[in-house]
């Protein structure tokens, strides 16, 4: 991991054998997806289509599985989307700021975990939003460009279990809630935020090898971590 530059997509490539496992290097990223599942509602119609923004391999999918969407995942990085394909997505090899779907083709757009890892956050939220039917239901987890999200998310996490692995992230590139809001306002998507963290009661069971899952739970501040959903006019 070191040897590679910080946000190096190959890094994903590097932990393909990782992604499925609860207490592999990806597992936050399984608590964080269980939470996104949440967030989206049974779908509304026959044919309803949920587009998995960065979905690497497919961790959504079993918390999206019986809402009654085609589960769509676009990636750039092919293994991750052989193992989403396993895991019952339409893989779709892409980049998140040139996504190759048609306008208005989404009931539902799923951005987890990956507008921070973008060089250019208006043009992937104008993708995101561009794939949205109208009344199609946008929802992100990220995470924030403050001090304390750069401190928390990778002076600290990339230094214990379950955190993300050491690189993974380029701090310069958290994502400004204004700016979030203010780009995704301008494509008819007004967000709502809050923040999220994990369990501490479930932490100290994980790490204890008492659980394989730890819970997120919503906070007061979005200095960190946070959610964000909005609908398009």
């Amino acid at each position: 991991m070191s040897r590679r530059r910080r946000n190096d997509p190959a890094q994903y490539d590097d932990l393909a054998g990782e992604w499925w496992r609860p207490r592999g290097a990806f597992a936050a990223l399984h608590w964080l997806a269980a939470a996104r599942g949440a967030l989206v509602p049974p779908a509304e119609r026959p044919g309803a289509v949920l587009v998995d923004l960065g979905c690497g391999a497919g961790l959504l999918a079993p918390h999206v599985a019986g809402k009654g969407y085609h589960h769509v995942g676009v990636d750039l990085g092919a293994p991750a989307l052989a193992e989403a394909a396993r895991h019952g997505v339409t893989a779709v090899l892409g980049d998140v700021l040139s996504v190759p779907l048609a306008d208005g083709c989404a009931d539902v757009v799923s951005a987890g975990e990956i507008l921070e890892h973008v060089a250019d956050l208006p043009k992937a939220v104008a993708e995101a939003c561009r794939l949205l039917r109208p009344g199609g239901l946008l929802v992100i987890d990220t995470i924030a460009a403050t001090a304390v999200g750069r401190f928390l998310m990778v002076t600290v996490a990339e230094r214990v279990p379950g955190g993300p692995p050491p690189g993974i992230h380029d701090p310069a590139l958290f994502v400004d809630r204004a700016v979030l809001v203010r780009e995704c306002a301008a494509h008819g998507v007004n967000l709502r935020l809050r923040g999220i963290g994990p369990r501490l009661t479930d932490v100290v069971r994980w790490l204890a090898g008492r659980t394989d899952h730890v819970r997120m739970r919503p906070t007061t501040s979005t200095s960190t971590l946070f959610q964000a959903v909005g609908r398009r006019r």
